[in-house]
């Protein structure tokens, strides 16, 4: 699409525009493909390669640039014209092709389903699933949602004192006010649920509430893989008693009491020159704790060492 200049004609080619509305007005500025999302993730450093063109445009198709008066009634008089162009990229709205979303929601629902295939395990066997299985059990899920959505859909336009409705309501769920709507507390948390990769959300941040929906519903048996670490301490220390602290008030007994207190198996204990050392099995979410305290209550003479990040079959390895 060619951009009418005073001295030359640009053409923009494999363009993805960034809009952001600010102060009435919508702006837009032409970027290329795929280097947004590489700039939003820390990817992309080099602005250069974002831009096509380094201007703030009204509409970017009939080549329109954006006043310099809608720029400093919008953004404020001192807000430089690059400050403006990287609050449009950080923070503007990615206009893509049906295709290019598409391709992009298959690249991030593949990744999703490869991390939580990664991180999950059979709890019985102690094996990974393959991202096939996964991906069904996903599926399953997001179908079952899908199903509970239509369901109170039809139970809103029946009649609230309908005997059947009554009699088909879920002893398990929550009351609810004459109104309908939940009495869950505040405080309450939401169950667990998985609708679909989304492109507005990066795939680690989903793959952790694909693991948490399969972890709760249990469609296919599933647990948390375990991480098997090593973990070393003086043996002077092991016998001292944990410093209470504002982070850690609930702490109790002595230091060895507290690191075998983050092991969910111990494999194997010995003593070695003088150092106390742990082999065993640690849920990922407590390894940051675990390394904490360590660092802390040995100053630094204590170590955690991570021999597998995940337990896997012989037949995965």
């Amino acid at each position: 699409m060619p951009i009418n200049q005073p001295s030359n004609q640009i053409k923009l080619t494999n363009v993805s525009l960034v809009r952001m509305k600010k102060g009435k007005k919508r702006y837009e500025i032409a970027c290329y493909k795929n280097k947004v999302l590489e700039w939003r993730s820390g990817v992309e450093t080099d602005l250069d390669n974002v831009l096509q063109i380094p201007s703030v445009f009204l509409s970017v198709s009939k080549g329109q640039l954006a006043p310099s008066a809608d720029l400093v009634k919008s953004f404020g008089a001192k807000t430089a014209l690059n400050d403006i162009i990287l609050e449009i990229l950080n923070k503007g709205e990615l206009q893509v092709g049906e295709k290019e979303r598409t391709a992009q929601l298959e690249r991030l629902h593949n990744e999703v389903v490869g991390i939580v295939a990664g991180k999950l395990v059979n709890p019985e066997t102690k094996i990974v699933y393959t991202t096939g299985m996964i991906e069904k059990a996903l599926a399953e899920l997001s179908s079952k949602h899908e199903e509970k959505k239509e369901e109170k859909k039809a139970a809103a336009q029946g009649s609230p004192t309908s005997p059947t409705a009554e009699e088909d309501a879920d002893p398990s769920s929550p009351p609810t006010s004459p109104k309908g709507k939940s009495k869950e507390t505040p405080h309450s948390p939401a169950t667990p649920t998985w609708t679909g990769v989304t492109t507005t959300r990066s795939a680690k941040s989903q793959a952790l509430d694909a693991m948490r929906a399969l972890i709760h519903h249990q469609t296919i048996p599933v647990a948390r893989a375990r991480m098997r670490l090593r973990i070393s301490c003086p043996t002077p220390i092991l016998k001292q008693p944990v410093k209470h602290s504002a982070d850690h008030p609930e702490a109790k007994g002595t230091v060895k009491d507290r690191i075998l207190g983050f092991v969910e198996e111990v494999v194997s204990q010995q003593v070695v020159g003088g150092e106390w050392e742990v082999v065993g099995f640690v849920e990922p979410g407590a390894f940051k704790g675990l390394g904490e305290f360590i660092g802390g209550e040995t100053r630094g003479k204590g170590r955690v060492e991570v021999l597998e990040t995940a337990v896997m079959g012989v037949g995965d390895e």
